[in-house]
């Protein structure tokens, strides 16, 4: 079911689906949760499944000039009001791995664990923030359909293009339809991010670390890098993906997140 709520004074979309244990899938930038669709599928009605749209992305409207991290968490933090959830099992994909590092800084106590998908706790680099600079100006001078072509594809393993080539179209087709004032909004939020080792290091709640050994956007060794920060992690290496392992390798992330949340949450 699609639903709305508010958070400062802007629409937040999202979808709501299932009953029981419930988990929210955060996606990433230049997505909205239509990307997820297929993959909730794979979790039945066991779970309650939600599928926010971040402020900027998707249906939901645009806060200002800059997207912090800690305001995309408190507009998730707003749906689980609405819905009066205590508590969740929280999945970010890249982009939405930052918010998750943000939620679980402000809002530990409405996690039962959480999940970095493809995504890290850490800063941008400056070779990072200088990318997003760039692509910013090129939002501005009406290039969006330029950042869609050479980042959508890069999203994927490169042996998967080919056999997943519908999977990189409708992506590719979800990332236009964003507004360029929530692009620029989004890359200015994730440049000016904190470092959250800290938060990943000290937390208590369990966590789970998806890495895809071909993402052309964490190298191996910066997401073997996380994996050493959080020992007591649950890691799944994703022999055969990219930075979307959740159209790449559907079945064994579904499943590792499945195995994190039945036996911590009641039905």
């Amino acid at each position: 079911m699609d639903k709305t709520t508010a958070y400062k004074g802007v629409t937040v979309a999202y979808e709501d689906r299932g009953t029981g244990p419930c988990i929210v899938l955060i996606h990433g930038y230049l997505e909205t949760r239509r990307i997820w669709k297929g993959f909730t599928e794979r979790f039945g009605d066991q779970y309650r499944i939600i599928t926010p749209d971040l402020p900027g992305h998707g249906d939901s409207g645009t806060l200002g000039e800059v997207h912090r991290m800690e305001d995309l968490a408190g507009s998730v933090h707003a749906i689980l009001e609405n819905e009066g959830i205590e508590k969740i099992f929280l999945v970010g994909h890249s982009m939405g791995g930052y918010v998750t590092m943000a939620f679980a800084d402000h809002y530990p106590d409405r996690l039962s664990g959480y999940c970095l998908f493809h995504s890290t706790c850490f800063a941008d680099t400056e070779d990072k923030k200088n990318n997003r600079d760039r692509e910013i100006s090129l939002i501005r001078c009406g290039k969006k359909q330029q950042i869609v072509n050479v980042n959508i594809p890069r999203g994927f393993a490169d042996m998967n293009l080919e056999p997943l080539a519908q999977q990189v179209e409708q992506a590719k087709q979800i990332a236009l339809g964003n507004s360029d004032e929530g692009i620029v909004a989004l890359l200015n939020g994730m440049k000016q991010r904190p470092d959250r080792t800290a938060v990943l290091q000290n937390s208590s709640l369990p966590l789970l670390l998806i890495g895809g050994m071909n993402d052309n956007y964490i190298p191996v060794e910066v997401f073997e890098k996380l994996v050493r920060l959080a020992p007591r992690a649950v890691v799944l290496r994703l022999k055969n993906s990219g930075h979307m392992g959740f159209m790449e390798e559907p079945e064994p992330a579904a499943e590792a997140i499945r195995k994190m949340v039945l036996p911590r949450i009641p039905q």
